[in-house]
């Protein structure tokens, strides 16, 4: 049996020590692309925080795993579920793909395998995404993979000297397994 968490072109795992470097990567291309702004991290701080990821337990149903080409096993990207509320049934998650590594695949598979591993093992009911307007890749992703745009906060997020609108999309787990399939591999 192929393992749950490989795909066609990618393979979700751990984050282990050496992924610092990937991370500090990711962080300049959200950065360069308008995604997000802050301080820069020394490698010396970048190394100590996938250390402690390495070894740190998933905080409930949060989690960040790293998003690895299956041809390579060259670390692509990131992507991770964040603010959970089992009581209630809905989780937030997001995901980043390095900026070489775009528009291959790999988001829309990795996307796939996290959503039914939280809707289809973990029992969730729905699934929240917060994305900048201005991302418009982003956007098309989740339209593709059968997201619904839910509302618009306007001028929420400052980010490069200016307001940003942030678009929030959602997937429930009835769309998602009409959309995909929801048995194992």
């Amino acid at each position: 049996m192929a393992s749950f968490w490989t795909g066609t072109r990618v393979r979700l795992r751990g984050i282990e020590p050496d992924d610092w470097t990937a991370f500090m990567r990711f962080a300049a291309d959200e950065e360069r692309l308008g995604d997000v702004l802050r301080p820069p991290r020394s490698a010396e701080g970048c190394r100590a925080w996938a250390r402690e990821r390495a070894v740190a337990e998933p905080h409930g149903d949060c989690f960040q795993l790293i998003v690895e080409a299956a041809d390579s096993g060259e670390a692509v990207g990131t992507v991770g579920t964040h603010h959970a509320d089992p009581g209630a049934g809905w989780f937030e998650y997001g995901v980043t793909i390095g900026a070489d590594h775009r528009h291959q695949g790999y988001a829309s598979e990795a996307v796939v395998m996290l959503l039914r591993y939280m809707f289809a093992e973990r029992r969730y009911h729905k699934c929240q995404a917060r994305i900048f307007a201005h991302n418009e890749g982003s956007l098309a992703l989740h339209r593709r993979l059968g997201f619904v745009e839910e509302g618009r906060l306007r001028e929420q997020v400052f980010l490069a000297g200016r307001h940003h609108d942030l678009v929030l999309m959602g997937m429930l787990a009835e769309e998602f397994s009409r959309l995909h399939r929801v048995s194992g591999p």
